[in-house]
């Protein structure tokens, strides 16, 4: 590999626990992007050596692929890393919620996570349908009774609303995983609104989309990939969650968390105030607004249509991997 840097990459507490964990993380989306499994397997062996020990992944990502590829990287290397993948029931039953965690557990060839998490919380109902008796916060429950999940967290890119409604169900998160970088802190911000909630509780934040995505603010220049990852990095989160497609991506990433020194309050309130005008109609944080970004299986389960350009919709069309649950005429039962 490489060498990106001789420094290391910081490691932080994760939430109430002991556990410590790479400020940099592995960011399991665009894992299923790279070219083929074998240069997947070699950015996935190169991140453990480069000190990243967060992986992170989702039952619905490329329908499984992301899943069975990060187990064929990480065999060897389980006991390295902190592993986390997401559950996908989206208001549906417990019992789906643990049928996808069996199934994640095969892909990902180990017998337990380190993290678990109910994926992507967008709709102002999502609460409710997930604390309801037989709801998804019954499964978090019984897999971390049983052994098969160390902690337990949600995720979503919608809305803080959303988020803070989760929050307020009562039940004992150990996580929550949400965008954040210096376009957020001026459109319907997830730093202002929900990071002060978690710090108070004692809930590990997990950053997600330091680069907006898909880099859309950096392929416009107005931002550079070390501002922007310097700047969620030195946000109090317990990592920062990033995709890597390619070996270029994983080594640019790797040299800036290596070298990772925090911005200042003065650094990083420039760099808000410098991107305010791009952030206030939310062009850079597209998932927020935008059907591309919707989850399929989500809207599915909700009975809204799918957007047909989308390539995870795409990849539903033409491979044959992941689903097996058909979907019930009553969508929540």
């Amino acid at each position: 590999m490489p060498q990106s840097s001789s420094g290391t990459i910081p490691l932080r507490k994760f939430g109430r626990s002991d556990a410590k964990i790479s400020a940099l993380g592995f960011g399991g989306h665009h894992l299923g992007e790279a070219p083929d499994e074998k240069t997947a397997v070699e950015i996935i062996h190169q991140a453990v050596d480069g000190g990243i020990t967060f992986f992170d992944n989702c039952w619905e990502y490329r329908r499984g692929k992301t899943e069975v590829w990060m187990g064929i990287g990480l065999k060897g290397r389980r006991d390295k890393v902190f592993l986390m993948t997401k559950t996908c029931p989206h208001g549906r039953d417990a019992s789906l919620a643990l049928q996808m965690l069996e199934e994640s557990l095969r892909r990902l060839q180990t017998d337990h996570l380190d993290l678990w998490q109910v994926h992507g919380m967008a709709f102002d109902n999502d609460a409710d349908l997930f604390i309801r008796p037989n709801g998804a916060a019954e499964a978090l429950e019984k897999a971390k009774k049983d052994g098969k999940v160390r902690f337990v967290g949600f995720t979503g890119h919608h809305n803080p609303k959303v988020h803070l409604a989760m929050l307020n169900t009562g039940f004992p998160f150990d996580s929550v995983q949400m965008p954040l970088n210096a376009f957020d802190a001026n459109f319907r911000s997830f730093e202002q609104q929900v990071l002060p909630e978690l710090i108070k509780r004692g809930i590990a934040p997990l950053g997600m989309k330091p680069l907006n995505g898909h880099g859309e603010a950096i392929k416009n220049g107005a931002i550079t990939a070390e501002e922007a990852l310097r700047y969620a990095m030195s946000l109090p989160v317990a990592t920062t969650i990033t995709g890597m497609d390619s070996l270029e991506v994983l080594h640019q990433n790797l040299q800036i968390a290596q070298n990772f020194t925090p911005m200042s309050e003065a650094e990083m309130s420039a760099l808000r105030d410098r991107c305010k005008p791009d952030a206030a109609d939310g062009r850079f944080e597209l998932y927020k607004l935008s059907l591309k970004f919707d989850n399929p299986e989500a809207r599915l389960a909700h009975g809204f249509p799918l957007d047909t350009q989308q390539f995870e919709v795409k990849d539903m069309f033409g491979v044959e991997m992941n689903t097996g649950h058909p979907w019930p005429e009553k969508k929540f039962q």
